[in-house]
């Protein structure tokens, strides 16, 4: 054989292997579907009647085709390698992990590798999935290879990886909601995500929520969606609730799958899945954050926030989204100070802080947090809190939805396989396969269709809502209070109908390991000091600490 013969030989041989590696990848069968009726029944009476589940995996969602695309490069990346870097990267906070690719000690491409190799190691394997991720960015890793060649580093977010709650639009990934109906939903990037590309941090992928952000079916459970399946809590699962809407954000922050991620709130969806899994959770004031490109619930107290590991962490991935946008009426030019607010924890000793006594008697986590807090020198107010009825609420929320969502299919869907432009059409499409696209009903869904308040009652309801709300918080008034402190969600649908921000932080584990939060809710644009009291708050406990069963 001539030695053209070889070369063109060797060149065929080579070209086979390679095709033959890539169909390999994708055809790879990297996750069977299994029977989870065991897992099912042994939830049947459990304590939490939200977490009497009807199903674990998704009907709807082929991990295959989530995990297929990355799979050959995160299988190159070796364990050796892997172990080297965890100690560097495994909960540590931005500027650590930013100060360790400047010595040169990794890449922004093998940071992404290394998220990416521990949501491998634990998503795929069924009995450590937290069924949190929905979808991956393909090009991430040829993103960051892009970031490396730059490494001119201006925003601290610069080459972190972040996940987004499947409600947040995102060029390239299908922003479904968790629902059937927009299983195919391609969208622009929201404008949040314009602004954190712009900084240049990585969009890691899509995390699961609890469906429609928690608003199509009554009493059922938290993280649960038709396309994403149940999402389970990291210290414990199928035992601890992983809280809700963003059942996703939370669990993949706390597992350390990312730096951190993005929530949404309306009412306690940060609070809550940020204090079941032990992360720092911020709900900022209303228009502190666009809210464009984002699938609704409500325009007047909708708001995303960041979901992290720390407070420097949280204070760096929310000023990388700030910016006025034009097309959302609630955006606002945001005030300085927020990027350096972890640099100057607050003394203190000049801090004054609301604390609510039926919670020091009720709560033992809350009442050892006061007691540290006033043994470092805040200043600590007791009052008794009084009871606040937000009659209406559901209605605010009905009107709105049935409203907004209209317009955001009108102006944010672009693929024409999303056929529905309303609720009813969701309703209608829903029924025809129940059993898979609403396991748990659609009543949320079927009371919007059925509310009837009148346009003018409906602007009466919302003002009075917001007076409820400032009420309720009146004391930080009448006492020059910085903060009112509460336990992780216990008091969000108060502070959103106020349109308050809200930090919440752990604060320590219950006996079973269960986690919890203290929150600090605040007056209007105040998130920067709030950063700054958390960031006091947090070096002062340092009561975070990474589910056991995630560690390796």
């Amino acid at each position: 054989m001539g030695k053209y013969a070889v070369y063109c030989f060797l060149i065929l041989g080579f070209f086979s292997c390679k095709l033959e590696k890539a169909e390999s990848s994708k055809d790879k069968v990297l996750w069977v579907p299994y029977n989870d009726s065991t897992e099912v029944a042994a939830n049947a009476e459990h304590e939490n009647t939200r977490m009497r589940y009807k199903f674990i995996q998704s009907k709807v969602l082929d991990k295959n085709e989530v995990f297929s695309t990355l799979y050959q490069e995160v299988s190159q990346f070796a364990e050796e390698r892997y172990e080297v870097m965890k100690p560097l990267v495994l909960e540590q906070d931005i500027p650590t992990i930013q100060n360790h690719i400047d010595q040169g000690k990794f890449t922004y491409e093998d940071l992404v590798l290394f998220y990416l190799h521990r949501i491998y190691k634990y998503e795929l394997p069924n009995h450590t999935t937290l069924n949190t991720i929905i979808a991956l960015n393909p090009n991430v890793l040829e993103e960051a290879r892009g970031l490396d060649e730059n490494l001119e580093i201006h925003h601290p977010i610069y080459g972190m990886p972040i996940l987004l709650k499947d409600n947040i639009g995102t060029l390239g990934m299908k922003t479904t909601a968790g629902a059937v109906a927009l299983k195919e939903n391609q969208t622009n990037d929201a404008f949040i995500v314009e602004r954190l590309k712009a900084n240049g941090a990585l969009i890691l992928g899509k995390v699961n929520l609890s469906e429609w952000a928690n608003y199509i079916c009554e009493g059922c459970p938290n993280g649960q969606s038709a396309v994403g399946g149940q999402t389970l809590n990291p210290y414990g699962r199928r035992i601890f609730d992983t809280g809700g809407s963003s059942a996703g954000s939370g669990t993949s922050t706390a597992a350390n799958y990312a730096v951190g991620a993005v929530g949404t709130e309306t009412s306690g969806s940060i609070l809550s899945p940020s204090t079941n899994n032990s992360v720092v959770g911020l709900k900022p004031t209303i228009g502190l954050l666009s809210r464009t490109g984002i699938v609704p619930i409500s325009s007047t107290l909708d708001t995303p926030g960041p979901m992290t590991k720390n407070v420097a962490d949280n204070a760096i991935l929310l000023d990388a989204m700030l910016g006025k946008d034009e097309k959302d009426s609630k955006s606002v030019v945001p005030e300085p100070g927020i990027l350096s607010a972890w640099l100057n924890p607050e003394s203190l000793q000049n801090v004054r802080l609301g604390v609510m006594k039926d919670l020091l008697e009720q709560d033992s986590l809350y009442a050892v947090s006061v007691n540290r807090l006033k043994e470092a020198g805040a200043q600590i107010v007791e009052y008794e809190s009084n009871d606040v009825a937000l009659d209406g609420f559901l209605s605010l929320l009905n009107i709105d939805m049935r409203n907004d969502l209209v317009a955001y299919l009108d102006s944010q869907v672009k693929d024409s396989l999303v056929k529905v432009k309303s609720v009813q059409d969701i309703v209608n499409f829903n029924k025809k396969d129940s059993l898979v696209r609403i396991p748990y009903g659609q009543g949320r869904f079927d009371g919007i269709l059925q509310d009837s308040i009148s346009e003018e009652d409906f602007q009466v309801l919302k003002e009075t809502l917001k007076t409820s709300g400032k009420e309720y918080f009146s004391i930080m008034d009448r006492e020059n209070l910085d903060a009112v402190l509460s336990v992780g969600s216990s008091h969000s649908s108060l502070a959103a109908v106020a349109e308050y921000p809200a930090l919440t932080i752990p604060m320590g584990y219950g006996p079973e390991g269960r986690p919890t939060n203290l929150t600090f809710i605040g007056k209007p644009w105040t998130e920067a000091h709030l950063l700054r009291i958390g960031k006091a708050f947090e070096d002062l406990t340092k009561s975070r600490k990474i589910p056991e069963a995630y560690r390796d």
